[in-house]
């Protein structure tokens, strides 16, 4: 089936933990999905410093290997209501694929974290939405379809922007069951498109071939 990415940055783990949710979830369409971060700007001193969470479970992305993928999801926390700089310098390296249109019809999704309930969830979605547009990418969101965004029994991340968790002031914290099952249903979302966007050639084969049996 479909190739998809799932594209993060992590600080503190609460993305990486949205990262593989998102990866479960297209998995399990039968898309074949890989999970990379891009690299660390902070210094490892400071880092360490600053609680940043130093397990790597994934390599590096690269950007010459993006367009290899049919869907790229892309997950990064919130800095001031926007990306954080280590995805945005990441992204402003791939004005080689916006000038040649190596990403235009791909499919472009986006999830984010936030210390707070109204720190800038979707500024931030959207702010990664603009660049999924300007490489010409299909973009999508979490629909409604996905009632546990809408619940008010608890706090909740999630919106029709994209998937999302709230980490509190001090990161502590950590993705809920409805948090991280939104995330699953993106990542089965996305797939679903990116599936029927751009099927397995084998598939298609078989589709014509039953179509031509049953005629």
């Amino acid at each position: 089936m479909s190739r998809i990415l799932v594209l993060y940055h992590s600080t503190y783990g609460h993305i990486l933990q949205m990262a593989e949710a998102v990866a479960d979830g297209a998995a399990s369409t039968g898309a074949r999905v890989d999970i990379r971060r891009v690299p660390e700007l902070v210094p490892e001193e400071v880092a360490r410093a600053s609680g940043y969470v130093m397990e790597q479970r994934h390599g590096f992305a690269t950007v010459d290997e993006l367009p290899l993928y049919d869907a790229i999801i892309i997950g990064v926390g919130t800095r001031y209501g926007r990306m954080a700089s280590q995805m945005a310098n990441f992204l402003d390296q791939t004005g080689g694929l916006w000038a040649r249109g190596a990403l235009n019809g791909k499919v472009g999704s986006a999830f984010t974290s936030t210390a707070s309930q109204h720190g800038g969830q979707e500024t931030t979605l959207m702010a990664i939405h603009t660049n999924l547009l300007h490489f010409g990418m299909v973009t999508v969101g979490l629909p409604y379809s996905f009632a546990g965004q809408m619940t008010l029994t608890e706090i909740t991340g999630g919106s029709p922007y994209g998937a999302s968790t709230i980490a509190g002031g001090d990161g502590s914290r950590q993705p809920t069951s409805n948090e991280l099952e939104g995330a699953r249903f993106q990542g089965r979302h996305v797939a679903d498109i990116a599936n029927r966007l751009f099927p397995d050639p084998r598939t298609m084969v078989e589709e014509e071939q039953g179509f031509l049996l049953s005629d």
